[in-house]
């Protein structure tokens, strides 16, 4: 039997912290005497109250029956955060529309960034914080995942099995699970506090610093501005922006061990060399094709397209131009951008570097095969071999993935909508990026977007944010059979 005891632990716990962030949205809301105070206060209240109700003591020898647990959690941690996170919306007036409201919310928690709000700036600072931080705690979120382990007491831990199809390898900084999450929430939280201070100093208002802060490194693209960073011509917090949001789609415990100095064990990581080169050479692409379009300098060519590449790989989906006019190669090149997402361990979303790089190794492994049939030629990856359970299961979830693509695409092209706009906006919604191209590009929003379809696009976006496996065990008859 499931315990669920565990389940409505963890669940309290998660309503507890999201009451506290919405107390903190109001005292924002406080801050600048806005009538939205009380709408802020009032959810705080109610989302505290629910916790403290689901709230549910566990003994020492509690057990748990398998993973199902770990499933359950990891999905309706998702669900009933975006859930309640709707009550800012809702009760201050700004979203007057239950689908609507839950559309921006799992928006925010999934750290995909699309909106359906028309005139942004219009909003309650209150509001805009807190529409800033679900995708804060939704990228620190999906990083405590990572680590495989959810810890619910000190003897109970919810164990994960979504490591086989990331083919995540990197050793975690302290092999107690407490330990390495404490470090991983104090590391997010000092970057995301450093890039905040940068921001500020180089011009950007402090509130528009701190939401951007959180939004980056979650690598979420929620802007409080209605045409996203575009408001902000300095090119110096663009630079600022572009590194925060290379950083955020790097493994966060490499980040750590950089910072301790270590730099053989960061910098000697073949993933981040992979994810670094791919950058670049995306760089180079796009900002020479702009370069070599009349009226750009080498300089504005080379800045537009290296924030816009690294926004999209990043899936963090900031924008500061218009890549919809920049013809149809480089259209093309953002498309397949989308499919590659972050490292392992970071709150990117996509494919992820991991993948890619694990199924270029062993293509490049079995075509040795066909050369040599008897040799044994196992998978390599930081000068360790990796399992070809592991091999198999990454090709599974690739494969999955560009099924769901062509699934949602073709679900999206009955609803009207281009082939371009239809692919596109597939990938951006299952890879958490946000903007798309077409009818749904980067100065443009989904708030004409019918709910049916709106009710689509937020299963897809939980569908991504959860990598795919996670959500499509509840749709197998194993699952529930005991």
């Amino acid at each position: 039997m499931v315990n669920f005891r565990v389940i409505a632990r963890v669940f309290s716990l998660v309503l507890l912290i999201e009451g506290l962030f919405m107390l903190l949205s109001a005292a924002v809301s406080l801050l600048y005497k806005e009538p939205a105070v009380t709408s802020l206060l009032f959810s705080a209240i109610i989302t505290v109250v629910a916790g403290i109700l689901v709230f549910t003591p566990l003994r020492n020898e509690e057990k748990l029956s398998g993973y199902k647990e770990g499933y359950i959690i990891i999905t309706g941690v998702w669900l009933i955060g975006s859930l309640f996170g709707t009550l800012p919306y809702l009760l201050s007036g700004s979203i007057n529309n239950f689908s609507n409201a839950f559309f921006e919310s799992i928006s925010g928690f999934s750290t995909t960034g699309a909106t359906i709000l028309t005139d942004i700036e219009a909003q309650p600072y209150g509001v805009l914080f807190w529409r800033s931080i679900t995708q804060w705690l939704g990228g620190i979120g999906f990083i405590m995942i990572s680590l495989s382990l959810i810890p619910v007491v000190k003897s109970i831990n919810v164990q994960l099995t979504l490591t086989d199809f990331t083919g995540q390898t990197t050793d975690k900084i302290n092999p107690r699970v407490s330990s390495s999450a404490k470090r991983m929430i104090t590391l997010y939280a000092l970057i995301t506090l450093a890039e905040a201070l940068l921001l500020t100093i180089s011009g950007m208002p402090l509130f528009d610093s701190i939401c951007t802060s959180f939004t980056t490194m979650s690598s979420g693209g929620f802007s409080t501005r209605n045409n996203s960073l575009t408001s902000f011509g300095s090119p110096l917090i663009m630079i600022i922006i572009m590194i925060f949001m290379f950083a955020a789609g790097t493994n966060m415990t490499l980040v750590y061990y950089a910072l301790k100095k270590n730099f053989k064990k960061a910098f000697g990581n073949h993933e981040f060399i992979f994810y670094a080169i791919t950058c670049l050479v995306f760089i180079l692409i796009v900002s020479t094709t702009l370069w070599l379009k009349p009226g750009i300098t080498a300089g504005k060519g080379f800045l537009e397209g290296s924030f816009q590449v690294i926004s999209i790989i990043s899936t963090t989906g900031f924008y500061h131009a218009d890549y919809n006019q920049w013809g149809g190669f480089l259209v093309l090149i953002i498309f397949l951008m989308m499919f590659i997402g972050g490292t392992s361990g970071s709150p990117t979303s996509s494919l992820k570097i991991i993948r890619i790089l694990l199924t270029t190794k062993n293509a490049r492994h079995e075509m040795r095969k066909m050369i040599h049939p008897n040799a044994v030629i196992p998978v390599r990856l930081d000068n360790k071999i990796v399992p070809q359970s592991i091999v198999y299961n990454v090709l599974i979830f690739i494969a999955l993935y560009f099924m769901i693509i062509c699934l949602s695409s073709l679900v999206i092209s009955f609803m009207g909508y281009d082939i371009i706009t239809s692919f596109s906006t597939s990938a951006a919604m299952l890879g958490n990026i946000g903007p798309g191209l077409g009818a749904f590009g980067p100065y443009l929003n989904y708030a004409a977007v019918p709910m049916g379809e709106k009710w689509f696009f937020a299963f897809l976006m939980l569908l991504g944010r959860l990598e795919l496996l996670s959500v499509l065990t509840f749709f197998t008859r194993d699952f529930y059979k005991r």
